[in-house]
């Protein structure tokens, strides 16, 4: 009975864990000094999740590295950079991935988190992968609509599962983030 328990619980693990999100880059906006990229560096320090930042202050970017085997909420660390008094106009996730199976304009659950894939072929993620959040907030206001436009979804205007995600599976007014590669 304990076998069985034992590779019940293997079983579940290995479908979890699709992927685990190793570090990120990301690009600010609104710095205009170095006190600026200071702010945002302490605030992203705070996030649970977050290991190590380090401040690229010539590009305005943070090289982020997440602690192994947590799992990382995105809009945590958009978070820590409006509470800093900043947006957000680029971040870019690296993670492992492990026989991930993706398509242009469908969702994904990856860990505890949804994902709808935009402009890109139909393929199978494995070992080091980059994906770019493409969701309002992330990116600027001319990124944003150049991506919105790529599906007729409304979930990529609100974030939210609508009818178009629940249809796949996906649990109503649940976050869906939108990425490419």
């Amino acid at each position: 009975m304990k076998k069985i328990f034992f590779i019940g619980m293997m079983v579940l693990g290995v479908m979890y864990s699709q992927a685990q999100f190793t570090k990120a880059s990301l690009q600010a906006t609104g710095l205009t000094c170095a006190m600026c990229s200071n702010a945002i560096n302490k605030a992203l320090l705070q996030v649970p999740f977050v290991e190590s930042v380090k401040s690229d202050i010539k590009n305005s970017a943070f090289n982020i590295v997440f602690k192994q085997g947590q799992e990382v909420e995105i809009d945590a660390l958009l978070k820590a950079v409006e509470d800093a008094g900043f947006s957000v106009g680029n971040l870019k996730m690296t993670g492992n991935f492990q026989e991930v199976k993706i398509e242009n304009d469908k969702h994904i659950e990856i860990g505890k988190e949804v994902f709808h894939f935009l402009n890109i072929s139909e393929q199978v993620l494995n070992g080091e992968q980059t994906i770019m959040v493409v969701d309002k907030n992330f990116l600027t206001a001319k990124q944003f609509k150049k991506f919105s436009s790529a599906s007729k979804m409304s979930c990529v205007q609100t974030g939210k599962a609508a009818s178009c995600c629940v249809k796949d599976g996906i649990a109503a007014a649940a976050r869906v983030y939108h990425v490419t590669i």
